[in-house]
């Protein structure tokens, strides 16, 4: 899924699909943090518009024990904090799991431009699978969404965190 509400990006730009990829390598390696932490595998990153990372994040609720501390979030919180600014205007999150309510919620309100994300979350993705906040007319900001980039492996990491619990 590819749409555009704000961006200045299309799907035919290989420039972008190679940087989404690489991006989404290093959002994939935080996840790989937080599996080996004993938290659900899921990483994100902010970038800014020139390509420079200002925030990141993984899972965290157990450790912290704050049912807010979503790798979007502690990404988000980061990137504010660099930038000096809680509107990340310009910058693009890459996150491994389609976000929740919450942190949809956090994305719309931080101004993010971009919203890029791999694998889809069938029981509470809030933004083409259970709700779509990203398309919600009347509000007062748009993010433009990627879905699916190296959404096979961001599949793999979560299955396999999840198969190893039920152990």
């Amino acid at each position: 899924m590819v749409y555009e509400t704000t961006g200045q990006r299309f799907e035919s730009s290989w420039a972008y699909l190679n940087k989404d990829q690489q991006f989404m390598g290093t959002a994939l390696e935080l996840a790989q943090q937080a599996a080996k932490n004993g938290e659900v595998p899921v990483g994100a990153i902010v970038v800014d518009s020139e390509g420079v990372i200002v925030g990141r994040g993984y899972d965290q609720r157990e450790h912290l024990n704050d049912c807010t501390a979503h790798a979007e979030v502690l990404a988000i919180r980061q990137a504010s904090e660099r930038l000096n600014s809680w509107r990340l205007n310009g910058c693009t999150l890459y996150v491994t799991l389609e976000p929740c309510l919450m942190c949809m919620g956090a994305i719309l309100s931080s101004r993010l431009e971009w919203l890029v994300y791999g694998a889809t979350s069938p029981k509470s993705g809030a933004v083409e699978s259970v709700l779509e906040l990203a398309r919600v007319p009347g509000l007062n900001h748009k993010v433009s969404v990627r879905s699916g980039v190296r959404k096979d492996e961001c599949r793999e990491v979560l299955q396999s965190f999840f198969s190893r619990l039920r152990r």
